[in-house]
């Protein structure tokens, strides 16, 4: 078992999910297709999608790119698309969920800290009214190739989850728990892996997708991590990725896929406390 002092960089967690991970196939049906986002912000960006590339290209002209990208899905109709995009010399984590039920999606948009943030004690932080993480991350709304109206899209934060305790098996060696504890935090322990022996309780957010199907993000203080994936309650299953810097530098990023099968140890109902 892992000393409780022995924390390891994401690229080292990489390493130790990739042996026989549950990992879904990727999806190919956007292969061929484009896709405009129409954001409630004013946003209008365009995607082109190939079957290992994404294009993209905003209307207002000033911002164009490419990515390798990853597409899954857990639910029929709803699509998780994932790719890094580097920008002004930051590496930027963008997944999309893509509901074409409703026509709609959520953009997530997540930075980590730079080296200096990182040095920046918890305690200070805490009594500046900080997060006590420096890993940011942004939620965005839209409608899927149609324009914006009001209402469009139905995602939605939700306390759904609060009060549960899952488990999550992610290959035969990497089992974790967690405690959904309030609309703010959750609580990780990992109890077979890499991290065995590790726990701790981070900032996380959640948004109801559709009937038991939920996305849900986290963001951990002690290695600058920012997690995400979808998870459907009626499959039993997980997908999406964990990304964080690859190394003991700042050099280097890491994004790699995490997928499981998953199920509720029990579920605390907390009533109107």
């Amino acid at each position: 078992m892992t000393a409780s002092s022995d924390w390891i960089t994401v690229g080292a967690l990489a390493e130790g999910f990739a042996p026989e991970a549950f990992i879904l196939p990727r999806l190919a049906d956007l292969a061929g297709q484009r896709i405009e986002l129409n954001f409630a912000n004013g946003w209008r960006i365009e995607h082109h999608f190939d079957a290992e590339t994404t294009r993209w290209k905003a209307a207002d002209g000033h911002s164009a790119g490419e990515a390798p990208y990853r597409a899954t899905s857990v639910r029929p109709g709803i699509v998780l698309v994932d790719f890094i995009k580097h920008e002004g010399g930051q590496a930027w984590s963008i997944s999309l969920v893509l509901d074409r039920h409703s026509q709609a999606f959520t953009a997530v948009l997540g930075r980590l800290p730079e080296a200096a943030e990182t040095h920046e004690g918890l305690y200070h932080r805490a009594l500046a009214g900080k997060d006590l993480t420096g890993v940011q991350v942004e939620f965005l709304h839209g409608s899927l190739d149609r324009p914006w109206q009001d209402g469009a899209c139905p995602h939605a934060p939700t306390a759904d989850l609060v009060g549960l305790r899952n488990r999550y098996r992610y290959s035969p060696s990497e089992v974790y728990e967690h405690i959904y504890l309030n609309e703010n935090y959750y609580s990780w322990q990992c109890l077979r892996g890499v991290e065995a022996g590790l726990c701790d309780t981070d900032r996380c957010h959640y948004y109801k997708i559709a009937d038991e199907l939920y996305l849900f993000v986290w963001r951990e203080k002690i290695v600058p991590t920012l997690g995400l994936v979808m998870i459907d309650m009626q499959q039993h299953r997980s997908d999406g990725k964990i990304f964080g810097y690859a190394g003991a530098s700042f050099d280097e990023v890491s994004n790699f896929p995490v997928s499981s099968y998953c199920d509720v140890l029990n579920r605390t109902d907390y009533g109107h406390e």
